[in-house]
């Protein structure tokens, strides 16, 4: 475990549990905390009385809202690029191991999944999500990207699934996220606990009898429409396309789109794009030189001094519209 319990390791009859232990802090990664998982993983890969790995998330309002954005902005803004580097690389290693790892890896995922959440489960092949896990990429609205290989797994999404989420950062909840993408399996939080001792006691086999008959997608009447307007090739024809829809859901993209990073939009879109020909590995090193160019525009220290710092939420977005955004800006951050 981390020097402050941070993160919780332990063995269980023939598995290896990682618990993710900072539940007033929605169980927020910090580097510490990806360091110690990492060390747990290589020491279980060679133990053969391992089988299998679980990953949690202490208490019931998050399994992890996301990686330490606050830390990284302090360090961003005092010039500690050391920092900001050694977490991006090994949060993303820790990704890259998780979806390499010789033995399976379960992630139970009850509440709030977040950006770095979404990195130490989605790459697991075993993601169960209960009625109360809620999946989101928000990362537009603070003036970055979906990283921790979104860019990989986000285009694989049902059709352009992946781009509505990326770029609208809308939560997928429950069922739904299994439809989605960002889950397999689906167990009410009331069967979670019996799950556990299961997994111990069975291995990866007793998942089956936990996972239940799933209810239908509640975005299936608007695929569709979903797929027309996120194939557009600029953030401006999708506004204009969204706008040309009458429904719930199309209004809420916009809004969402309206309030995001302009900036954030345009480079987000060209990453899920340019991710599509990308192995994860491939994607995860676009993502690291990414991490370099976009979180020196200003829009990543004035997005997270809005939603998370000061919580004003009224970004002050440089450019502050869609149509605003010079292309050759965004050009220049994928060339530097």
């Amino acid at each position: 475990m981390t020097s402050d319990d941070s993160l919780v390791t332990s063995r269980d009859r023939r598995i290896g549990r990682i618990l993710l232990n900072r539940p007033k802090a929605l169980n927020a990664l910090t580097l510490p905390m990806i360091r110690d998982c990492t060390r747990a993983l290589h020491d279980w890969a060679e133990d053969p009385h391992v089988h299998a790995v679980v990953i949690g998330g202490a208490g019931d309002r998050a399994f992890c809202a996301g990686g330490d954005i606050r830390a990284l902005r302090d360090a961003r803004v005092s010039g500690d690029q050391a920092f900001v580097d050694s977490f991006f690389a090994e949060e993303y290693a820790l990704n890259l191991l998780i979806a390499t790892y010789p033995k399976p890896c379960i992630a139970l995922i009850d509440g709030l999944c977040m950006g770095g959440g979404i990195g130490v489960s989605v790459h697991a092949p075993y993601r169960v999500a209960t009625e109360q896990a809620a999946f989101a990429m928000p990362e537009t609205a603070i003036g970055f990207f979906p990283d921790i290989g979104a860019t990989f797994f986000l285009p694989r999404f049902p059709g352009e699934l992946g781009t509505y989420l990326g770029l609208t950062g809308t939560r997928m909840t429950g069922a739904d996220a299994v439809h989605a993408g960002f889950a397999t399996h689906f167990t009410p939080r009331a069967r979670l606990a019996d799950a556990t001792a299961a997994l111990a006691r069975d291995g990866i086999a007793a998942l089956a009898a936990f996972d239940e008959t799933l209810p239908g997608f509640s975005l299936a009447p608007h695929r569709t429409a979903i797929d027309r307007c996120f194939a557009a090739d600029t953030v401006a024809e999708i506004v204009a396309r969204l706008s040309e829809e009458d429904a719930d859901w199309s209004r809420a993209a916009l809004k969402a789109l309206r309030a995001a990073s302009p900036s954030a939009l345009h480079w987000t879109l060209r990453s899920l794009r340019r991710g599509r020909d990308l192995t994860l590995k491939q994607a995860l090193e676009a993502e690291f030189a990414l991490t370099r160019t976009t979180m020196a525009h200003p829009d990543f220290t004035e997005g997270v001094r809005a939603m998370v710092v000061d919580k004003d939420r009224s970004p002050r977005w440089q450019p502050a519209r869609i149509e605003d955004v010079d292309p050759a800006a965004i050009d220049a951050l994928f060339l530097g």
